[in-house]
């Protein structure tokens, strides 16, 4: 990249252009944003999705960077495929969007972008990266497993930590934790933790790392206080550039943001009842318990309700 900027547009949204990127050609880097401008929230999933998955060089740019950005090397995503459950599918709150992509040497990513993550997020991380390294095709006579590609299971944390220490970055991978010795492995799962980011999003711009960059996009990118910085990462990182405008130009168009908040509602919907659902059932289970004279701890042990809601629902009996 040079150091001449091109600048096009009005005072709202400005785009900056670059003459020559790495790829060569001239494409949007970054997008100034006004304090005022309204928004959608990236770090729900289907935002995130339609941004990283439209038909469209810049939205294609954008997650090769972001990918690249997390893994930690130079990394081109092809063959993008997003996995997403039907409008009326209601199996359980597990329900999100994901993106899985392949790069040139046939390395299979997984990304997931999860604003309120379950409790059970790690061995689930587990599970879905298990799958995602058997599911390579190794049959044939002139195939081994040593033909197996790495795979990197991806998830970006919103509203929940999992690991005690205050890193929001980890990258796991099988190891004999005894003797802290690798098993060489193909197989990566690498969390991004956003609540973990408040001495992170303090850092200049200039003295953060690529990831440190996405996940302060991610995490404040809606938060008007911290627009100034927003446009300085979006300025200095290529694919946040590119992602900004593919975001921007979702967020100003009024059917696909309609059509966005629509689909997140019918999901939160959905979730909803699944949890009303639960919490009616744990809740006539402890009216069957009140009913044969259980003792109020012993109802809380059993269906974990606190003992003033038991209380209640005695009193409603």
């Amino acid at each position: 990249m040079i150091s001449v900027v091109l600048y096009w547009g009005n005072n709202r949204g400005n785009v900056l252009y670059c003459p020559h990127n790495r790829w060569g050609d001239k494409v949007a880097t970054a997008i100034l944003f006004d304090e005022a401008e309204d928004l959608l929230d990236i770090r729900k999933d289907n935002i995130f999705k339609a941004v990283f998955t439209k038909d469209s060089s810049d939205s294609r740019r954008a997650l090769s960077g972001l990918v690249s950005a997390i893994v930690g090397r130079e990394m081109e995503a092809l063959d993008i495929t997003a996995n997403e459950p039907a409008p009326e599918d209601t199996r359980d709150r597990q329900i999100r969007f994901d993106i899985n992509c392949k790069t040139p040497d046939g390395e299979k990513v997984n990304v997931e972008m999860c604003l309120n993550p379950n409790n059970f997020e790690p061995v689930r991380l587990e599970f879905h990266a298990a799958r995602l390294f058997i599911t390579q095709d190794i049959m044939g006579k002139d195939k081994s497993f040593d033909d197996l590609k790495r795979t990197y299971q991806i998830a970006i944390l919103g509203n929940r930590t999992y690991f005690p220490d205050g890193d929001f970055f980890h990258d796991f991978e099988y190891y004999d934790p005894a003797r802290n010795m690798s098993l060489g492995g193909r197989t990566r799962i690498i969390t991004v933790e956003l609540a973990k980011l408040g001495e992170v999003a303090k850092k200049p711009v200039d003295e953060m790392g690529n990831a440190e960059r996405w996940a302060v996009f991610f995490e404040y990118l809606t938060d008007p206080a911290m627009r100034t910085k927003i446009n300085e990462i979006a300025g200095r990182e290529e694919g946040i550039g590119m992602a900004s405008g593919v975001l921007l130009n979702i967020s100003r168009n009024e059917v696909e943001r309609a059509r966005l908040e629509s689909e997140y509602k019918a999901k939160i919907d959905i979730q909803a009842r699944l949890v009303d659902a639960k919490r009616e059932g744990v809740e006539q289970t402890a009216r069957n318990a009140l009913a044969k004279g259980y003792a109020l701890e012993l109802i809380h042990d059993i269906t974990g309700l606190d003992i003033q809601t038991i209380k209640t629902l005695q009193a409603h009996s």
